[in-house]
């Protein structure tokens, strides 16, 4: 587009305001790196500079707020300066924040909530924003509120449900109001929560942690499994401990490693991978054993636990395996073991006591002198107060010098009635 300049005069004037609008521009751009500039600076008159070089930019006011509020301790002028930024831009969540934290300090508890809930509907669903909001409204003693706020977070920051779990367990410590109003439907929220009532020994509500878990149909990893079911036992809660394992089957692809009426021993033809957990065969490494699943012997199946002894002193080779079991009630064990170069008084045996107390039922000849696949058998009979037994390869005698190597297979337990 060309406009026709037909007089010196028009020419002069256009020249005039192209000038004036270039150099207004040219202004424009200076105020704004200016004040961007001033901005970065800690300084207080050079975050006033700023604000007043760009009176439309909120983030500059919200600045000179932060300042009177962070630095000088000083909260009326803070809230004038934060109310000049959220005029400009009411939709921004840390200003409203900031805002409330300004009238907490003036103790107008009143306008404190009433920014809080302007943060909180600026920006609802953002975990910082919730976690923020939660723990004002503890302080304000607003419990119910707070917990709102802290399901929001456990919806949606992962790295946070261990501590906002913490809280709200300290708030409230009722666990069927928190499963029910704050704990969202997540894994390793309930993971997390479950952890936490283990550590402070509810084993009570850790247990209808675990019921609300299965009824969701959650999945769970393996090691969450192993490390309740840890807890269980070491709070002799066997019932519950074995109830988990099975209910856990279908939660963490453990349906394989279930106990069946025709054995009870798990994995007892080491068919499996060895999980060192649960209720599968546990184990310790140490450098005085060695264990490993050995593909090129075997009883009936694919392959073996070979057992590799060489060592001064030794109590067990390091294997073990938890039964839950019925009290006075008849039991049949059976396995197979082979044996080569076993050397040093006496020998492994396979022993089956009682976890809680130490009862022994069962000791097998020792494990040697067999070049072939030997049965090893026997039957007793649980004690009236017996639930949990433990099935390991014991030195006999304990803490003295053996050599040799040593492979079990079939390992097998079922009640006296089954055949």
């Amino acid at each position: 587009m060309q406009i026709p300049l037909h007089s010196p005069a028009q020419k002069i004037f256009l020249l005039s305001l192209s000038l004036v609008l270039a150099a207004a521009y040219i202004g424009l751009v200076s105020a704004q790196g200016a004040a961007a500039y001033f901005s970065e600076k800690p300084e207080f008159a050079s975050l006033q500079r700023a604000a007043r070089l760009q009176p439309g930019n909120a983030d500059y006011h919200y600045r000179v707020g932060r300042y009177f509020l962070i630095v000088q301790r000083s909260p009326e002028p803070a809230v004038a300066a934060y109310r000049a930024a959220i005029a400009l831009n009411p939709y921004a969540a840390r200003y409203w924040f900031d805002l409330a934290a300004a009238y907490a300090l003036l103790g107008d508890t009143n306008q404190q909530k009433d920014a809080l809930e302007h943060a909180i509907a600026a920006d609802p669903r953002t975990p910082e924003v919730a976690w923020e909001a939660a723990n004002l409204y503890l302080v304000q003693g607003d419990t119910d509120r707070a917990l709102k706020e802290f399901r929001v977070v456990l919806e949606n920051d992962p790295s946070l449900p261990s501590a906002a779990l913490s809280l709200c367990w300290r708030t409230r410590p009722d666990v069927e109001a928190l499963l029910r109003d704050v704990v969202p439907p997540r894994p390793d929220v309930y993971a997390a929560f479950l952890n936490l009532l283990m550590a402070k020994k509810e084993t009570a509500s850790a247990a209808k942690v675990w019921a609300q878990l299965v009824e969701l149909h959650l999945p769970m990893e393996r090691y969450q499994v192993f490390d309740y079911i840890r807890y269980l036992i070491g709070q002799r809660d066997a019932d519950q401990a074995r109830l988990v394992w099975q209910q856990a089957a279908g939660l963490s692809a453990l349906s394989a490693y279930q106990p069946s009426p025709t054995n009870l021993v798990v994995n007892g033809d080491f068919s499996l991978d060895v999980l060192n957990g649960g209720f599968d065969w546990l184990y310790a490494k140490t450098p005085d054993v060695s264990l490993a699943l050995d593909p090129t012997r075997s009883h009936a199946g694919h392959r073996s636990l070979e057992i590799d002894f060489n060592t001064a002193k030794i109590e067990d080779a390091g294997i073990r395996q938890l039964i839950p079991v019925q009290p006075n009630t008849s039991y049949d064990f059976s396995a197979y073991f082979r044996a080569e170069d076993i050397e040093g008084a006496g020998g492994p045996r396979f022993a089956i006591q009682d976890l809680f107390n130490a009862t022994l039922y069962f000791a097998s000849e020792e494990l040697k002198d067999a070049d072939f696949w030997k049965q090893v058998s026997g039957t007793f009979t649980t004690g009236p107060e017996a639930k949990l037994l433990v099935v390991r390869v014991q030195r006999v005698p304990a803490g003295s010098p053996i050599k040799g190597k040593l492979w079990i297979d079939g390992v097998r337990l079922v009640e006296g009635s089954h055949d």
